[in-house]
């Protein structure tokens, strides 16, 4: 009942995401299961600081990511928060809980090269599923979007007229993004194929299967991997990584960070550069080669 209350609240009140929300449900529930296994009697509202920590050791035992496990922590305070803001409990047994240190990697964007090499006709099939797939990847890689934000996106979305994209980000914050000729192109294409399934069922929804059905997670990942695995050998090549390409280009061309942070939806400065540490490496290469004090 608590755990129903407090994702009702993440949706109506917070505005959260249908993704973000499951990965709430899911942390809190492999929580619930696992103090049930402590003592059947053992409950969200009866627990100490003890048992969380007990918890996050488990955790760390599996081999989980530090990243992962932090954000099952955030997960598990934000719902002991509302349990104290709704009086279900007294003293919070998170309140002393801090995340894991995150020993960051710096993820590799893909070149310009490889991702020119990407748009080689050669790779994409003259069929449906051809356009679709060149038509996603030319979205992810000129817009900087999100997975989610991409499986969403509508027809009527898209004003090709203004050459303009309409974007539903996290917690429903509409943002618009220009969309390039090429891309443009890729689309149209793509639509040619679209009117001409014999079944559409989700018409509201711009990306579709074959069957006429929306796209899904698993099988945007599953295109993505499967193009660039033939143009690069790097080892993350997921849609996330073309978002991070994105920046990071945009940034290697003179693009104002700002105007970035813009683009890709966040709230803060410091997301963005998450995103741009590449790119302010190369920033910082051509800076020692063009100045002249750096050559003495």
């Amino acid at each position: 009942m608590l755990k129903k209350q407090f994702l009702d609240y993440l949706q109506k009140e917070r505005n959260y995401s249908l993704l973000t929300i499951k990965s709430y449900a899911g942390d809190i529930s492999d929580f619930e299961a696992f103090i049930k296994s402590i003592a059947v009697k053992n409950n969200f509202t009866n627990i100490s600081t003890k048992e969380v920590r007990m918890w996050i050791a488990g955790l760390s035992d599996k081999s989980l990511s530090e990243k992962t496990i932090n954000r099952k922590i955030a997960a598990l305070k934000s719902f002991y928060k509302f349990l104290q803001k709704t009086d279900s409990l007294k003293i919070n047994p998170l309140a002393s809980i801090s995340g894991m240190k995150i020993h960051r990697k710096i993820s590799v964007p893909f070149s310009e090269t490889e991702m020119q090499n990407l748009f080689d006709e050669r790779l994409f099939s003259e069929d449906f599923e051809g356009a679709r797939d060149r038509a996603i990847i030319s979205v992810f890689y000129t817009t900087g979007i999100r997975r989610a934000e991409l499986i969403n996106l509508s027809p009527p979305g898209i004003d090709f007229h203004k050459k303009e994209l309409k974007v539903l980000g996290k917690r429903n914050k509409e943002r618009i993004i220009p969309l390039l000729e090429n891309t443009i192109g890729f689309i149209n294409k793509y639509l040619s194929y679209r009117n001409e399934l014999e079944v559409i069922e989700d018409e509201d929804f711009l990306f579709l299967t074959k069957k006429g059905k929306k796209i899904y997670e698993k099988l945007v990942y599953r295109l993505i991997n499967s193009y660039i695995s033939r143009v690069s050998i790097k080892h993350k090549k997921s849609p996330h990584m073309l978002r991070h390409t994105f920046a990071t280009h945009l940034l290697n061309n003179g693009a104002d960070l700002n105007a970035i942070k813009e683009l890709l939806g966040h709230t803060s400065l410091a997301a963005t550069q998450v995103y741009t540490h590449s790119g302010i490496q190369e920033l910082k290469n051509i800076y020692k080669k063009a100045h002249p004090r750096s050559r003495k």
